[in-house]
């Protein structure tokens, strides 16, 4: 894979990893927050952190990217100090336990294995999870995952072990079928409505995956390009010297019109 610009040496990087562990052994002996950080008083702050990693990846800003890539960096060797303190693993078992993971998952890369294609790696990697004693394929989806994300997972990994539709051409029937089943509950129970709306959320989830397009990303560039318009309806309605719920239905739909030919 060619790599743009000067390529720093093995040597020049692992001098600058080391010196990421110099400066945290000195943040965590002398500085009073650091000191007092625990597993649990991290992990909210490593979320934080990888929701504007996020925000830099689909802003394509990529110095911001690489300074939110620092900033996770330095939870992951905060975390392996602390484990270190407690005598449980340090950076180098952490290093060394997804080296061979990776290894061991890419029999096609360091063994004898063959893969055609991305969905045969997947499956691969999937079928060698089980081998190494994972009581179930669902193993391994985080339980805190936000659930469209989960969602994704679920499927995915149903379909590394052979459950999965052959084509796309059910996923539609199966769209149709659940949105007639959510028009049958309306007006009826909120519990049924609610069940019967994760179906079809889930399925569209599921006709996502296979026109290949992530419905995490698909969903947050659909926000942002609400809010983009949005923000100039407000912006027509403050030219009119008026806030947006003094004017009509109608009107605020030409706003929208508007703003969609702008944007």
């Amino acid at each position: 894979m060619e790599i743009k610009g000067k390529r720093k040496t093995k040597a020049e990087k692992i001098e600058e990893i080391g010196r990421l562990l110099d400066i945290m052994d000195e943040l965590r002996e002398k500085c009073p927050w650091d000191k007092e950080q625990t597993f649990e008083s991290l992990r909210t702050l490593t979320i934080e952190e990888v929701h504007e990693l996020s925000d830099s990846i689909l802003e394509k800003d990529y110095d911001e990217l690489k300074k939110e890539l620092g900033d996770l960096l330095l939870h992951i060797v905060f975390y392996s100090r602390l484990g270190e303190e407690a005598g449980d693993f340090d950076i180098r078992d952490v290093a060394e336990g997804i080296n061979e993971k990776l290894i061991r998952r890419h029999p096609h890369v360091f063994g004898d294995v063959n893969a055609e294609d991305e969905e045969q790696v997947k499956k691969n990697w999937e079928e060698i999870k089980m081998s190494e004693g994972y009581k179930s394929a669902m193993s391994g989806v985080p339980k805190s995952m936000p659930a469209l994300v989960k969602a994704l997972r679920i499927q995915e990994k149903a379909a590394g072990v052979g459950f999965d539709w052959g084509d796309l051409s059910p996923v539609w029937e199966k769209l149709d079928e659940e949105i007639a089943e959510l028009k049958e509950e309306e007006g009826g129970e909120l519990e049924r409505i609610e069940d019967e709306m994760g179906d079809l959320i889930f399925t569209v989830v599921n006709l996502s995956r296979f026109l290949k397009v992530n419905p995490e990303d698909a969903l947050e560039k659909a926000n942002r390009k609400f809010i983009g318009r949005f923000l100039k309806m407000e912006e027509m309605a403050e030219k009119r010297g008026k806030r947006m719920r003094e004017f009509d239905l109608d009107e605020l739909e030409e706003f929208w019109q508007e703003a969609k030919n702008v944007q």
